[in-house]
């Protein structure tokens, strides 16, 4: 027994570099998965158990569209798992403009507040919930030139914090990892010329967000995990 059979996981972010591990992951472990992005369909993951979802949730409104879709569909939400989020920098405090801490403010905090505002009911009904958000090691260890990204996520590690707080009286548990550089894609093409295996591997990201939702987990919560890799 994996733990997840029977269980519904709402997966925010469900496509892409990380997204598509982690989503495959719970497929693998029995989950029910409703995977939302804002482009994505059935066919992205071949499994009876997977339902796709569109939703872009930097917009209020479709936060609480995919969760009323969501429990029509099946009945509950036991875990959030959140990987929404998005990379921008390249220039120092005072040179980085209004246009990207909005981008970064919006992509990396506000939708995960959108999405909390409207799952955390359901949960606190239930009695019980699982909530894990994608943070970045840069919430803990800012690097220089990227200030709206790093604080854009460190305040998404100070959100879950108090959502765990709020809500351990419910059987609720809310926690944060924080993933350094990542072998993805993008990283990838961003970076030429870098070993990726020195990176952290997607597939480790996943296994902590896998533990993090189950049951085994029920006395974590409120962390921020690191998962750095053997590049520290």
């Amino acid at each position: 027994m994996n733990g997840f059979e029977n269980q519904v996981v709402l997966i925010a972010g469900a496509k892409g570099g990380l997204g598509s591990a982690i989503t495959q992951a719970f497929l693998d472990a029995g989950a029910t998965v409703a995977g939302s992005s804002r482009s994505i369909q059935d066919a992205d993951f071949q499994n009876p158990r997977f339902a796709a979802i569109p939703a872009d949730l930097t917009v209020p409104d479709s936060a609480g569209f995919l969760v009323t879709d969501v429990i029509r569909r099946f009945g509950r939400i036991d875990a959030l798992v959140h990987v929404v989020g998005g990379f921008a920098g390249g220039m120092s405090v005072p040179e980085t403009t209004d246009e990207t801490w909005d981008l970064m403010l919006n992509l990396n905090l506000r939708s995960a507040l959108h999405l909390l505002r409207v799952v955390i009911p359901q949960m606190r009904q239930a009695k019980r919930g699982r909530i894990v958000a994608i943070a970045s090691r840069q919430a803990a260890e800012p690097s220089a030139y990227t200030s709206a990204y790093n604080a854009s996520k460190a305040a998404l590690v100070a959100l879950i914090r108090t959502v765990a707080l709020e809500n351990q009286d419910a059987g609720i548990t809310a926690n944060t990892i924080l993933p350094g550089a990542m072998n993805t894609e993008a990283n990838r093409q961003s970076n030429p010329g870098t070993d990726p295996s020195k990176w952290v591997q997607t597939a480790q990201v996943a296994a902590v967000a896998t533990f993090l939702a189950s049951d085994a987990s029920a006395s974590i919560t409120g962390a921020a995990i690191p998962v750095y890799g053997p590049a520290i």
